[in-house]
């Protein structure tokens, strides 16, 4: 994932899951410019992941293309009737789980690793090091999700490789009417620091049920490119969805036409 600074064509990043877990539908899944891999390890085995790693590279291998692979850590989160949400008991960001994980993580040499609920710069700093200490140098996305990440975000950006702008649990930290201008915010704060940002979460989740997404979707991620996001993201729709190719395949229209949008502003200038 590369900060742009011209008309690039924004990433797509694709969580891979169950529904997109065949070697066909992830090559059609690339065909329609997936540019990154996501893996979520809130969910599956060690086993589950390994194979998800070794034919995302195998697809990329064959299509000549560098598919990077995302290592999602699942932090302190705790099931709710609606879901995963930040475990406010916890003492700790990075857990024994997410310890392990990384562990496994830097073994199949992932190519970022997105750390969720960071709270301080200090928890970067703290990732960093553990990284550092598995004898590697792989660059870290801090997940913007809890309101204190809010008050420290330049701090956050300042020593991140990397930011994704997690809207869903951010939606249970702050009102939700404040969700677009605070998603427009980080992403201003990252153009100026030069830093890359993921704009994520329920971008098209409609489509998890339905081929074709509602306009209010198609609107939010035209504007999340237009806003300046480097990537724009795909969960539950690639992961679980009924319609992961045609989540990707949508993803790619929508970032075409926005570039096109981003292009006439930048000729303006």
């Amino acid at each position: 994932m590369e900060h742009k600074k011209t008309t690039n064509r924004t990433q797509i990043v694709a969580t891979i899951g169950p529904a997109s877990k065949s070697k066909a539908t992830l090559t059609k899944m690339v065909a329609h410019h997936m540019g990154v891999a996501r893996l979520n390890f809130s969910w599956g085995t060690y086993n589950e992941h390994a194979g998800y790693i070794k034919m995302i590279r195998e697809i990329a291998k064959t299509a000549g293309k560098r598919i990077p692979i995302i290592q999602d850590l699942s932090g302190p989160r705790e099931q709710k009737k609606t879901g995963h949400q930040f475990n406010v008991r916890s003492k700790v960001v990075i857990t024994p789980k997410d310890q392990r994980d990384l562990a496994f993580g830097m073994e199949q040499d992932v190519d970022y690793v997105a750390m969720s609920f960071v709270g301080h710069p200090r928890e970067i700093v703290q990732l960093r090091k553990m990284i550092n200490d598995l004898g590697r140098k792989t660059p870290i996305i801090a997940k913007i999700e809890r309101r204190i990440a809010l008050s420290k975000l330049p701090e956050i950006i300042k020593v991140s490789d990397a930011i994704m702008v997690a809207r869903g649990d951010l939606g249970n930290e702050i009102p939700l009417e404040k969700i677009p201008m605070t998603e427009k915010m980080i992403i201003g704060l990252c153009k100026q620091a030069h830093k890359p940002v993921i704009t994520a979460t329920q971008m098209l989740l409609s489509m998890t049920e339905h081929p074709i997404p509602t306009r209010a979707e198609v609107t939010d991620v035209f504007f999340a490119i237009a806003n300046g996001s480097d990537a724009v993201m795909l969960s539950e729709e690639s992961a679980q969805g009924k319609y992961p190719i045609e989540a990707v395949a949508m993803m790619e229209r929508i970032a075409a036409e926005a570039s096109k949008y981003y292009q006439h502003e930048i000729d303006r200038l």
